[in-house]
């Protein structure tokens, strides 16, 4: 039996012959702003605001919510 691990007996390219080619265009936002915070209580109210969990390490976010994983972390198909 062969391995698919095993270089030098397993040739990806001729098992990837006649397989259709993969695409995923980047999905981009409609806009992006920058909001700075003076304290650790601002951001708290507004993440209050907004309804969305903000932390002082949180770097981006979708609003309204949108989970960057869309649902499929640690999920395999």
């Amino acid at each position: 039996m062969n391995d698919i691990f095993d270089i030098e007996e397993f040739d990806w390219k001729k098992e990837w012959t006649g397989m259709p080619e993969f695409v995923q265009e980047k999905q981009e936002p409609f806009s992006k702003i920058i909001i700075r915070f003076e304290t650790e209580e601002d951001l708290h109210d507004f993440a209050q605001l907004i309804g969305q969990k903000l932390t002082p390490k949180t770097k981006s976010i979708w609003h309204p919510f949108r989970s960057h994983w869309n649902g499929e972390k640690g999920r395999w198909k």
